[in-house]
């Protein structure tokens, strides 16, 4: 399975387990989407840590393989899921570049390469290349393009 796909089905099912933390594995694209997640509010925190458990003590002495980011996941008052739903939009069979204009679009309420647009309280994320990972409202300021990744509600 892709690394982006599994991100997204573990954090989607940790959300709906209801479960309080979930381990990632730690790779620099796992860090800057779990960045962006919760600049926008959809996690509650994010520790280093290794397959044990958060602790920044051991992240310099473990092994790459053992790193791991803990993420805290955020709940409503009624113990409905803040990050309900993580659904990729590039697959390996089908990566999904956009444009600066084709972002422009999508992120304006308007279809964009035969994806449905970006609703309220909905959040794209863009890998940009050599620019970094972004929101894909803040990569369409930038006027970046590059592959849509996921969506995020």
């Amino acid at each position: 399975m892709p690394l982006h796909a599994d991100l997204c089905v573990r954090l989607q099912n940790a959300s709906r387990a209801k479960l309080k933390s979930v381990p990632i594995p730690y790779t620099k694209a796992n860090a800057s989407i779990m960045s962006i997640l919760l600049h926008h509010g959809f996690i509650y925190n994010v520790t280093r840590g290794t397959i044990a458990g958060p602790s920044a003590v051991d992240w310099n002495a473990a092994p790459e393989v053992r790193r791991r980011l803990w993420i805290d996941l955020k709940y409503r008052n009624d113990d409905r899921p803040v990050l309900e739903r993580m659904n990729l939009v590039s697959k390996p069979s089908r990566h999904l570049f956009m444009s600066k204009d084709e972002l422009l679009l999508w992120v304006t309420g308007r279809r964009a390469k035969f994806v449905t647009p970006l609703r309220a309280g909905e959040i794209g994320i863009v890998d940009c290349g050599k620019h970094g990972w972004f929101e894909a409202k803040e990569a369409m300021r930038r006027k970046l393009d590059g592959e849509v990744v996921c969506r995020v509600s």
